[in-house]
């Protein structure tokens, strides 16, 4: 049973100090549209020990300088799951730049070719060997968070807890097939591509 911790505003200076090396993050947001209509709601952790942090951050002015030291940090790599949306929110809600990243979800598209079956699901299931529940997604995030159900916080640890053991599978398949260098040029772009979502530019610039 994975054990999930709930804060309110940001974690503390003690989970702070505990983050070494990588962590996994998630969001949860009232919508997709940020920032135009939507906010962000939810915060997920989830370090290399498998501890779970949920942070419900404050929606009057989001300040949260410890989750911002961690994001900063060229140190700590960040792994997440379509990074073009968390990315996009905690940078634009947290007034801060996110360093240091790994996409779960690019490295899948650009690796996993014997597939188009890309998202967070179908990787927990391949390279975890679990079928994860993924109705809850649809919840209303901006609630007090003391008042979220078992399988809501299970819900959203389920975004995080997977992401070290996805990332380091894909990691070597990537080597394998020396598409390293062209994975990394996605994520160089990727700052461009959030750019382009937050200017309006929800399509694809290169189509014809």
């Amino acid at each position: 049973m994975v054990k999930i911790h709930k804060f309110q505003g940001d974690i503390t200076k003690e989970v702070l100090n505990s983050i070494k090396d990588s962590v996994a993050i998630d969001t949860e947001a009232t919508g997709l549209k940020i920032p135009e209509r939507d906010k962000l709601s939810l915060i997920q952790i989830c370090d290399q020990k498998g501890n779970v942090y949920i942070i419900q951050p404050d929606r009057n002015n989001y300040k949260a300088p410890n989750i911002v030291e961690i994001l900063e940090n060229e140190k700590i790599l960040k792994i997440g799951h379509f990074l073009r949306f968390d990315k996009s929110a905690l940078e634009f809600f947290l007034k801060c730049k996110m360093k240091n990243i790994f996409d779960t979800k690019i490295a899948s598209k650009v690796v996993r070719t014997y597939t188009d079956q890309h998202g967070l699901k179908n990787l927990v299931y391949e390279f975890c060997n679990k079928n994860i529940d993924k109705r809850f997604g649809s919840s209303d995030w901006n609630k007090n968070i003391n008042e979220f159900s078992d399988k809501q916080l299970e819900y959203a640890a389920n975004d995080v807890i997977f992401l070290h053991k996805i990332k380091g599978d894909l990691e070597k398949m990537l080597k394998r097939e020396n598409r390293m260098d062209l994975y990394k040029n996605c994520i160089t772009f990727l700052d461009t591509r959030i750019k382009l979502d937050q200017s309006g530019f929800k399509f694809d610039v290169f189509e014809h």
